[in-house]
This record gives structure tokens, C-alpha cells and sequence, in this order.
């Protein structure tokens, strides 16, 4: 069986002014694990930048992301397993953490955090990405 990919696109519509030509999905499910691509806090349908400037609110969105991307995928929030968290700026850490804490009270993911130069945007400052395993 063929892995389901969820929201496939291509770079060159998400980056247009980066020279970028890469088909490319926001989740793949293959059995039973759901594998999302480093979340940001961009709309899903119109790739629209959101919460410029406000960490709490691109982890929001982020979160928000996630729930969906793993609804999408068949699963639920408390199938979250992983979550790797990127921050540009070690001052946001705490914001960040505590908004994203509200999403995953009770399921206790395993969790990497990383302070990175920055990510694909400047105007990011947070990205998650995350995996889901869903209970057979």
C-alpha cells in the first residue's frame, strides 16, 4: 500500500520568490505513523503568514496545525508522540513552551527543543514539527 500524503504541494507556490521546485506534503501517513512536516504559523489552505511578530500566537497556529494535520490523518491529538521545537530566539522559549503546553496537556510526547539562526521565513519564530502513532 501506497503511503496517503496529506496536503501535497509544490515549493514553488508556498516559496515564489525563492527559485524552489520541490513536490512536497504538510503530513505522509504510512500504517500506522503520521509524519508532519515542521509546522509554522502559516493558514493550511492559503499560506498566509500569521501572528508576524507574536510567539504565542504562531504557536497557537502551529498547534492548531498539528491537531488538524493529525485529524486529517486518522488520528487524534493523544496519538501525538514526538514534537521537535525550533525557536529563533532563546527568549521566547518560555511563551512558546507554556502555549504549546496547553495542547498537549495529559500526553506527555517526547520533546526536542532547538534554538536555530532561523528558519525558511524571517518573519518565523517558531516551527514544530511532530509525529503521531495511532493505536491499532
Amino acid at each position: 500500500m501506497a503511503h496517503k500524503r496529506l496536503r501535497p504541494f509544490n515549493t514553488r507556490q508556498t516559496y515564489p520568490e525563492q527559485n524552489l521546485d520541490n513536490d512536497l506534503s504538510q503530513a505522509v501517513v504510512a500504517a500506522n505513523i503520521i509524519f508532519l512536516r515542521g509546522q509554522v504559523a502559516q493558514d493550511l489552505d492559503t499560506a498566509e503568514n500569521l501572528s508576524i511578530g507574536d510567539p504565542v500566537g504562531q504557536t497557537h497556529r502551529v498547534m492548531q496545525n498539528i491537531r488538524l494535520l493529525i485529524e486529517e490523518g486518522g488520528g487524534k491529538m493523544e496519538h501525538l508522540t514526538k514534537l521537535v521545537v525550533y525557536l529563533t530566539d532563546i527568549r521566547h522559549r518560555e511563551a512558546v513552551y507554556r502555549t504549546m503546553g496547553e495542547y498537549i496537556k495529559g500526553i506527555h510526547p517526547a520533546c526536542t527543543g532547538l534554538v536555530v539562526v532561523a528558519l525558511a521565513r524571517q518573519e518565523w519564530l517558531v516551527e514544530i514539527d511532530a509525529t503521531a502513532v495511532i493505536d491499532e
